[in-house]
């Protein structure tokens, strides 16, 4: 083992923040002997300092905030989102175009950048357990298993992205495997792995809010944990098929998850967990409520990326990278003129009789763009009029729109104050929310034949309150599951669980396209280093 008398700046974080704070005291190196000398310093520098990589600064880093990550992998791949070619901006070595069309190989970067920042989480966690157990000395038996199960369902959420993303991976739980004994296992076997191990610490966890700021601020809570416990159950026969290039899939009456002791299926365990969560939150009034500034009041939200402007490093580009550089500099921030919404999603939130759903104008910017009351004019002096029907192709390049086409994002309200062009702000990222909760309920009672037509409507009433209850069916689910999770990154998992995502979009791949992009292909430098993994099939 190689020694630890010193430790690494990555493994170091101020004592009890959540995130990194811009104002830390800079520091190489610090000795073992203090990082590690009391029973705080040893949570502050394994536990705490892994919430550091919870969001991010640069490129492919964070859950959300920075691009060309997760969260775009799970955006720009569906019927959701588009960056379109705009001339001479965001072609980009056609990264976009190739999530878009499905057409994204094992050698891209951002992919293995991706693949890096996740299984680095991972690892940091592994060491973090390695390093409880050296000075487990310093700890009560309570605190042992406070702290370790709290780095364990850390790794496990983790490992949840990575099953999502690349199917087939390797479990490693130990940082002395050498890279040429690291072994792959089975998409089913990972799915097991995350699910025993959230299930195993869930008890141990702290039955608190973690988007309140105080001691949990940032923190997974066995509310998180039941959040992360009930995705896996409603995505069970997507992660248990281990070969998906064919059309069948497990039963979810067959995949079996233990829930208070006892074994139950996958839906009755979604149910739970989801019945669990509904003790502890409720839908706030508004829809806006949860991505307003200082949002860490929400009673909806679950889990966050914790935000400040002075505080927390973390970034946000979203909001930044899709206003137009008219619209930014209106605000005196700035702005890239990318994403946008796709016109099927459009489409979405507009009903035969021809109204419109209220989140609409809540999740974008359509039409005419005002600031302060006044009208953000372009260069030649018109009007900015962001169109939504002008996207017309992954290509603008040349089009009368070609800067100003499609429904920009919208959602969070916008810090005028915020840092750094606008990534820099107040509101928290928000990743969990329990309108999903109820959405995840609805899906499992209907899948189930037992309704789900109650708590379908709840959420969809809270911005439609007027009109007829929605009967619950796939489409209905699908289509209420776009409007109100909109920019939260859960599009691509939703499509593929429904059976959508390799045919229902705007640029539809050939007719006789195989499954295979429902997962990502491991990234080719990663199997060169590992001869030992095989690539994800169609790759």
């Amino acid at each position: 083992m190689k020694s630890l008398s010193h430790i690494s700046i990555a493994l170091i974080a101020t004592a009890l923040l959540a995130t990194s704070c811009l104002d830390e005291v800079p520091r190489d190196q610090l000795p073992e002997e203090a990082a590690y000398s009391t029973a705080p310093l040893l949570y502050a520098n394994t536990v705490a300092t892994l919430y550091n990589y919870i969001g991010g600064t640069d490129d492919s880093e964070g859950l959300q905030g920075p691009p060309r990550g997760v969260f775009d992998y799970n955006t720009f791949t569906t019927d959701e989102a588009i960056i379109p070619i705009r001339g001479g901006d965001w072609y980009d070595g056609g990264f976009w175009r190739d999530l878009y069309q499905h057409t994204w190989t094992p050698y891209d970067e951002p992919l293995s950048d991706t693949w890096n920042y996740l299984y680095k989480v991972v690892a940091l966690s592994n060491r973090s357990l390695e390093i409880l157990d050296i000075y487990r000395y310093l700890l009560t038996d309570e605190q042992y298993e406070q702290y370790t199960a709290e780095v364990r369902a850390i790794r496990a959420m983790f490992y949840f992205y990575i099953c999502d993303l690349f199917g087939q991976v390797p479990i490693v739980t130990s940082t002395t495997v050498s890279i040429h004994d690291v072994k792959q296992s089975k998409r089913s076997e990972v799915f097991r792995f995350i699910v025993n191990e959230l299930t195993d610490v869930f008890y141990l966890l702290p039955n608190a809010r973690s988007t309140e700021v105080g001691v949990y601020y940032g923190h997974i809570t066995d509310q998180v944990a039941a959040f992360l416990l009930a995705k896996l159950a409603i995505n069970a026969p997507v992660y248990c098929d281990d070969n998906w290039m064919d059309d069948a899939r497990p039963e979810y009456a067959d995949i079996k998850m233990t829930v208070v002791g006892e074994d139950t299926d996958a839906l009755s365990a979604c149910t739970y967990y989801c019945e669990y969560l509904s003790t502890f939150y409720h839908l706030e009034e508004n829809y806006e409520t949860n991505f307003a500034l200082f949002n860490e009041k929400s009673q909806e939200n679950i889990f966050t990326i914790p935000m400040s402007k002075t505080l927390y490093r973390n970034q946000f580009t979203n909001l930044f990278r899709s206003r137009h550089y008219a619209h930014g500099g209106a605000l005196g921030l700035d702005a890239e003129n990318g994403p946008c919404a796709t016109t099927d999603a459009i489409r979405t939130y507009i009903y035969p009789d021809g109204s419109h759903d209220y989140r609409l104008y809540t999740n974008f910017f359509i039409g005419d763009v005002y600031v302060d009351g006044k009208p953000v004019l372009l260069a030649d002096g018109s009007k900015l009029y962001y169109d939504p029907w002008a996207v017309t192709s992954i290509d603008l390049s040349g089009t009368p729109q070609e800067k100003t086409a499609g429904a920009r994002m919208w959602k969070y309200e916008i810090d005028r104050t915020a840092h750094l062009d606008g990534k820099l702000q107040e509101n928290d990222i928000v990743l969990f929310r329990y309108a999903d909760v109820l959405l995840m309920l609805a899906e499992a009672k209907w899948r189930q034949g037992k309704g789900g037509k109650e708590e379908l409507n709840e959420v969809y009433h809270r911005s439609n309150p007027s009109d007829d209850f929605k009967e619950i069916n796939a489409e209905t689910i699908l289509a209420e599951r776009l409007m109100e999770l909109q920019w939260e990154g859960w599009r691509r998992p939703d499509m593929i669980r429904f059976g959508t995502f390799t045919a229902a979009r705007s640029c539809k791949p050939a007719p006789d396209a195989d499954n295979h992009t429902i997962v990502f292909p491991i990234p080719a430098d990663v199997c060169e280093k590992n001869l030992n993994l095989r690539q994800n099939p169609g790759y």
